[in-house]
């Protein structure tokens, strides 16, 4: 990983020998000697992160914190404080004034730049949730937080003594408003009711790193890997705390379960954690609306386009084919007709379910059009696009949709399918025009079937020019607008192409 380092000291050697440290580990580093030049400095490299010594000859590294933070515009800047000495009060006034981390010198370089990766994976992180929120603001998506806070749920796991988590289970009730609870190191994982916002992981003196086992664990568990987690280290296991800062830890205490500055740290890793719960759900509901079809459940052609261009550059960077199918309900408007829109929606819903649950999950369906639908099908060569289509339609003709406890109605598909060749960037529009001759061409056949799109003749570009015309938007929502309907079906090359 690389990013931009601001180190700012008024000792030159401090400044080298960190400089040397960071530059050996990847990093772009840039120097200052003061407060003042610090400032100058951020606002022509806007550094990623700010490692300051806490004393400067012009002003502290705690005012330089809020004076870099207000010309960045982020509060959540990633700022780490060096102290002289290792004073557990100085730490704790720091903290509380908002340094991410504060570091006493000689600088242990282990800690120090798994502590600068960890820094930078939750930046990068948080930026793109408030990129994504930001979006939803401008397209007036978001809706206003509420400011109401439930306290919040802090697990303590130990590997060590039970009497020490429960002494220090105390002292944090008395400094914090919320619920402190104790679990046993086998039973971490264990949620019987509300998910904890934080996880506590406290090594015990002679553990050598169990609590290292208890991580992985949180972090690859879906129910509860959102939540914060803080490491707590004994002052001899420097390893083990820069191996779990690797291994998704938030935040780390090096010397053990000191109640006061877990106080400071929980604060600050609560309130990160309802913010980005709060920028995770506005991003998940305002993509869904944007980019699902209320109706089917299924994406949208909105988002169906874009991700047909990602597919073509992947398969010509890296050499992949794969599919595109365009499939048609056949006489929809039949049922329409016959047995009300209600059913119409219903028969939409079946098929939508139907073809999720028989295509793999990297496979995109989407709903394009009133009663058409795309499927888009990475790493798929020509020969697997048409047994696809071949299943879907038996899968279709095979099966009546029920539409109550005495009535169904058989519904069947056409299908138009092209394939994009790997290692040729094509262009997914042309693709698109491709399956859609198919599709047609397969209405043609007698519906009931699939077409491959190189099996069709084009039309001569003057002859569609004189013969088509375009139909407004169908009556579905998200229904594809200036329809091309030609004047006769295109006939595939090949009568026993597609079956």
């Amino acid at each position: 990983m690389t990013g931009r380092i601001l180190v700012v000291d008024a000792v030159p050697t401090n400044r080298i020998i960190l400089r040397v440290k960071l530059s050996a580990a990847f990093y772009e580093v840039s120097q200052a000697a003061s407060g003042l030049a610090a400032l100058k400095l951020f606002r022509k490299a806007r550094p990623d992160v700010v490692i300051a010594a806490a004393n400067l000859p012009d002003m502290s590294g705690r005012s330089l914190i809020e004076k870099i933070r207000t010309i960045a515009g982020d509060p959540r800047l990633p700022v780490v404080l060096m102290h002289e000495e290792d004073d557990i009060n100085e730490r704790l006034v720091s903290l509380a004034a908002g340094a991410d981390d504060v570091l006493s010198k000689p600088l242990d370089e282990l800690v120090m730049l798994a502590r600068l990766r960890s820094l930078l994976r939750a930046r990068d992180a948080e930026a793109e949730l408030q990129l994504r929120d930001d979006t939803r603001r401008a397209l007036g998506l978001a809706e206003q937080a509420s400011d109401f806070e439930t306290p919040a749920l802090v697990r303590l796991i130990t590997t060590g003594r039970a009497s020490s988590v429960q002494t220090l289970q105390a002292e944090l009730g008395r400094r914090l408003s919320d619920k402190i609870e104790i679990s046993p190191a086998d039973e971490a994982q264990k949620i019987t009711g509300a998910v904890p916002d934080v996880f506590v992981i406290i090594e015990g003196e002679t553990a050598e790193g169990g609590g290292l086992k208890i991580l992985p664990q949180i972090r690859s568990d879906r129910t509860i890997r959102h939540s914060s987690l803080i490491y707590v280290a004994q002052p001899d296991q420097r390893k083990e705390a820069a191996a779990a800062l690797d291994m998704g830890a938030n935040d780390l205490l090096a010397s053990g379960p000191d109640p006061e500055e877990l106080a400071l740290r929980l604060k600050k890793q609560i309130a990160r954690k309802r913010i980005n719960d709060r920028l995770r759900a506005n991003m998940q509901d305002g993509l869904r609306a944007a980019v699902c079809d209320p109706l089917t459940g299924l994406y949208n052609r909105r988002y169906a386009l874009p991700h047909l261009h990602r597919l073509a550059e992947r398969g010509a960077t890296q050499g992949r084919d794969y599919a595109l199918l365009l499939l048609d309900l056949d006489h929809f408007k039949s049922v329409n007709d016959t047995y009300g829109h209600s059913a119409g929606d219903a028969v939409l819903q079946e098929v939508s379910k139907r073809l999720v649950d028989n295509l793999r999950a990297a496979d995109l369906v989407a709903r394009y059009g009133g009663e058409e639908f795309l499927v888009a099908m990475p790493d798929t060569t020509r020969e697997q696009a048409q047994r696809t289509a071949e299943r879907l339609c038996r899968l279709m003709a095979d099966r009546p949709v029920r539409l109550g406890p005495d009535s169904a109605v058989t519904v069947t598909l056409s299908i138009g399918v092209a394939v994009g060749h790997s290692g040729r960037m094509e262009d997914p529009t042309e693709l698109i025009e491709g399956a859609d001759r198919a599709l047609y061409a397969a209405k043609n056949k007698g519906r009931n079937t699939l077409v491959m799109a190189d099996t069709v003749t084009a039309f001569p570009v003057r002859e569609q020019k004189s013969v088509t015309k375009s139909f407004p938007e169908p009556y579905q929502s998200g229904g594809r607008p200036g329809r091309v309907i030609p004047s006769r079906w295109p006939e595939p090359r090949d009568s026993k192409a597609g079956g």
